[in-house]
């Protein structure tokens, strides 16, 4: 297997410092990219080099706070200016939130999209650039099965900007193949443990609205959401195997990688709708021309 060079967003805990682990250990040169690394998360720098001293392989952390174009743009400028290149960009930096839908302020939906979505975009910007002058790279979105499966209420925010980032994702596809770019979209399903995404989730602004929910019709609905995640879970679910699906498919030979790879041990049906979903979006293709887009061309 070629050694790649690969940055991954939101790596200092989670499926980011669980997938930057596995594929420093397969061989790659790994960029964590993590915000605040002087300050709140400079433990998991301190990690990071610890575990790259201990096991001998290239994992690196690098300063990339998804939410600000100077940051990302200064972190991807960095990491091309001392290995020369950039072969796989994941996606995974995502927040998640709890609780009433209506109890949310706009403000925090812009803020929940900002994380999950225009990051997403700015990280694009600036390392799609690198990537189209060689002619070939890979694009790696963590999506989730919340975009197609079920979906339990308290999580509109949440479902809404996975939604939306998995929709750029499909667009990008198509417009990257031609450069020799191909992608790749992981869909993990609700890990309740293992991460600390239930754990950190936000909760509503508006707690006096939240309040009106929670204990009027819709008390113990909370509680009976998670809790019904949680029993669908099996007891073997494992969060590192969104890593191990990760690092197999940066393996695969260029252009034979699958579309999308589903990752969800409490099968929550996205796997059935999305795989609908994408046989329309390739007869579409078909249909106006341009099936050649389905494909990434080697340049």
């Amino acid at each position: 297997m070629d050694k790649q060079v690969i940055v991954i967003t939101g790596a200092s805990s989670g499926f980011g410092a669980l997938t930057a682990r596995t594929l420093a250990g397969e061989g790659h040169v790994v960029y964590a990219g993590i915000r605040d690394t002087a300050g709140r998360n400079a433990k998991a720098v301190a990690d990071i080099a610890a575990f790259s001293r201990e096991n001998n392989v290239d994992l690196r952390s690098v300063e990339l706070d998804v939410v600000s174009n100077a940051s990302v743009e200064a972190g991807i400028a960095k990491l091309v200016a001392e290995v020369g290149q950039l072969d796989v960009v994941i996606h995974n930096a995502g927040h998640m939130s709890f609780g009433p839908a209506e109890a949310f302020t706009p403000e925090q939906y812009a803020d929940l999209f900002d994380i999950n979505v225009l990051s997403t975009q700015r990280v694009n910007r600036a390392a799609l650039p690198h990537m189209r002058k060689r002619g070939k790279g890979l694009v790696v979105w963590v999506s989730s099965s919340s975009t197609r499966g079920g979906t339990p209420p308290y999580l509109a925010p949440y479902f809404a900007a996975k939604a939306a980032m998995d929709s750029v994702a499909v667009s990008y596809a198509s417009e990257l193949a031609r450069w020799g770019i191909e992608t790749a979209i992981i869909v993990p399903g609700a890990f309740t443990r293992g991460t600390n995404h239930f754990a950190h989730s936000g909760s509503p602004a508006d707690a006096a609205r939240a309040a009106e929910y929670n204990d009027g019709p819709y008390r113990g609905v909370p509680e009976q959401a998670l809790q019904g995640l949680a029993a669908l879970e099996p007891a073997d679910a494992d969060a590192g195997s969104v890593a191990t699906s990760i690092a197999q498919v940066i393996a695969m030979p260029f252009g034979k990688r699958p579309f999308r790879t589903h990752v969800d041990p409490s099968e929550d049906g996205a796997e059935v709708v999305n795989g609908v979903a994408d046989r329309v979006r390739a007869e579409m293709f078909r249909r106006i021309g341009l099936e050649d887009l389905l494909k990434p061309v080697v340049r």
